[in-house]
C-alpha cells in the first residue's frame, strides 16, 4: 500500500514539475531598448531618408512596428516613471522632471519578479537615481545611460539563465550635449517645417542625426549579445522616451513629443515586416509583460494589456490616448494637458498667460541657446520666421489639429466655427480624464509671464535635465 500512494506521489510530483516546466516555457524572455529624446519620423523604419538606423530598420523587418505609439509625457522622469508603474504622471506623483515617485506607489518589475522573472535595469532606464525605487533585481547605472555594450554583456555572462529574464537596457544617445564629431553634412539635413532654417540649427541637426545613429549602432551590438546569451524565446522591443530636444517637440504634446518608436520582434509569434496602427502608450507596455508572462495585471492601472495585438487575437486597443506636462525646473514652467485621437490633438494650455520656454531658449549652459540665438536674429527681418519664434513662447489656451490634413500640427482650427462641436466633444474628454486623475493643474517653479524679460538659468542653479 505504501509502495502504492509513493509511486502516487511521485507521479503527482512529476506532473506538477512538467506544469512548472510548460509555464516557464510559455514566459518569454523580455528585452527593451530605449533611446532618449528620439522622436518617431527620424529612423528609416518610419520613413526617413536621411539618418542612418539599420538596425531600427532590421528589427522591423523581423518584426512589428506601431505608427501610434506614445508615451505619458514629453520629459525623461514622468515619462519614465509611467512606464515603470502602469500610472499617469498626476497618480504616480512624478509630475515635473527629476521627481520621483509618491511613497506608497507600486511599481511593475516586482510583478514580474513574483511570476519567476529576474528583472535588470542598465543604463538610463528609471531618470537619475530613481530605478532602485522600481523593485529591479539588478541595477547598473543610472542617469548616464551606457555607451558601450560591456555592462550588458558582464550581465549576460553572470546571470542565472535558468531563470526567464525583463531586461530593460538605456542609452543616453540621442539627449543633448549632441556630438561635436558629426557623420553627417549639415548642408545635406531635412529641416522640419516647424524650425528655421539657419546654418547653425543644420549644424545641430546634423549632431543630433549622428547622435541617433549612434544609438542604432548599440542597438545592433545589444541584439546581437541577446542573440548569442539568451536562449528560447525572447521578444525585443525597440522604443524611446519622447522626442527630440527641438523646439515643437520635447517639452511639448505635440506629436514630435509624443509620439515615439515602437518596434517589436518576437520570432515565431510576430508575422515579418508588419505594421499597426493600433493606438497604445509607454504604460501599457509593464502590463502586456505582465500578461505575456500568464501573470494577472494589477487592478486599477492605467496601463492596459496590448497582448491581445501580439497573440493576434486583435488588432485594435485605444480609440484615444492622454498626454500632460507639467515642467522642468524654472528651465521649463508651463503645465499642459492633452487627448488625442487618431485623426485629431486638443491641447490645453493651463497657464496661456506664461512664456513658454524650455533649456532652449533658458539654459546659459551648452544647450539649444547655440542655435535659438539664430532664431532669434532671423526674426527680425523674416516674418515667417518672427511668427515660429512667436509660436514658441506664446500659446493660446486651446489647440485643436486635424491630423491627417496636418500632421506637423501648425493649423490651430481651435476658433474654426465648423469645429466647434468636436472642440467641444474633446475639451469635455480631457476634463473627465482629468478629474478621473486627481489632476491638481500644480505650478511647479517661477513662470514668467508674457510681459517679463527672458532672463538666463545657469546649469547648476536650478536642477538641468
Amino acid at each position: 500500500m505504501k509502495s502504492f500512494i509513493a509511486r502516487v506521489a511521485l507521479l503527482v510530483l512529476s506532473f506538477a514539475v512538467v506544469q512548472a516546466a510548460d509555464k516557464d516555457s510559455q514566459r518569454p524572455n523580455i528585452v527593451v531598448f530605449i533611446s532618449d529624446d528620439h522622436s518617431q519620423l527620424d529612423s528609416q523604419a518610419y520613413g526617413s531618408t536621411e539618418v542612418r538606423t539599420p538596425n531600427m530598420a532590421k528589427l522591423a523587418t523581423e518584426g512589428l512596428r506601431f505608427t501610434h505609439a506614445f508615451v505619458a509625457s514629453p520629459s525623461c522622469g514622468p515619462s519614465r516613471t509611467a512606464l515603470l508603474t502602469g500610472l499617469w504622471p498626476a497618480r504616480n506623483g512624478a509630475e515635473p522632471n527629476h521627481k520621483p515617485k509618491n511613497p506608497g506607489i507600486a511599481s511593475l518589475p516586482p510583478v514580474l519578479r513574483a511570476l519567476g522573472y529576474e528583472t535588470a535595469a542598465i543604463g538610463k532606464v528609471a531618470h537619475n537615481g530613481h530605478a532602485k525605487e522600481h523593485g529591479f533585481d539588478y541595477i547598473e547605472g543610472p542617469n548616464p545611460g551606457f555607451e558601450d555594450t560591456a555592462a550588458v554583456a558582464k550581465f549576460l555572462a553572470a546571470r542565472d539563465a535558468t531563470k526567464p529574464l525583463c531586461l530593460f537596457v538605456g542609452t543616453r544617445h540621442p539627449h543633448t550635449v549632441w556630438s561635436a564629431e558629426r557623420t553627417y553634412e549639415p548642408a545635406d539635413v531635412k529641416i522640419p517645417p516647424t524650425h528655421i532654417d539657419t546654418v547653425v540649427t543644420r549644424e545641430e541637426r546634423a549632431s543630433y542625426l549622428t547622435d541617433v545613429s549612434k544609438s542604432d549602432t548599440l542597438l545592433g551590438e545589444v541584439r546581437a549579445l541577446v542573440r548569442e546569451k539568451i536562449a528560447g524565446d525572447t521578444l525585443f522591443i525597440y522604443t524611446a522616451d519622447h522626442g527630440g530636444a527641438w523646439p515643437f517637440s520635447k517639452w511639448t504634446l505635440y506629436d514630435s513629443g509624443i509620439r515615439i518608436p515602437l518596434i517589436i520582434a518576437w520570432p515565431g509569434h510576430l508575422k515579418p515586416s508588419t505594421t499597426s496602427d493600433a493606438m497604445v502608450c509607454w504604460p501599457d507596455l509593464l502590463p502586456t509583460f505582465i500578461d505575456l508572462a500568464g501573470g494577472e495585471v494589477p487592478a486599477g492601472l492605467d496601463g492596459k494589456s496590448f497582448a491581445g495585438i501580439l497573440r493576434g487575437t486583435t488588432d485594435s486597443h485605444r480609440d484615444r490616448v492622454f498626454s500632460t506636462h507639467s515642467g522642468d525646473g524654472d528651465f521649463n514652467v508651463y503645465p499642459i494637458r492633452s487627448v488625442r485621437t487618431r485623426d485629431w490633438k486638443y491641447i490645453r494650455n493651463l497657464h496661456p498667460e506664461f512664456q513658454h520656454h524650455t533649456h532652449i531658449s533658458r539654459s546659459s549652459g551648452p544647450s539649444g541657446l547655440v542655435y535659438w540665438k539664430t532664431w532669434i536674429s532671423a526674426a527680425e527681418s523674416d516674418p515667417a520666421a518672427a511668427a515660429t519664434v512667436q509660436r514658441y513662447i506664446q500659446h493660446p489656451a486651446e489647440e485643436l489639429y486635424d491630423l491627417a490634413a496636418d500632421p506637423f500640427e501648425l493649423h490651430n482650427v481651435a476658433t474654426d466655427p465648423t469645429q466647434a462641436a468636436r472642440l467641444a466633444e474633446l475639451r469635455a474628454d480631457l476634463d473627465t480624464w482629468m478629474k478621473q486623475q486627481g489632476d491638481t493643474r500644480t505650478v511647479f517653479g517661477t513662470a514668467l509671464l508674457l510681459n517679463d524679460p527672458v532672463t538666463l538659468i545657469t546649469p547648476g542653479a536650478a536642477k538641468k535635465k
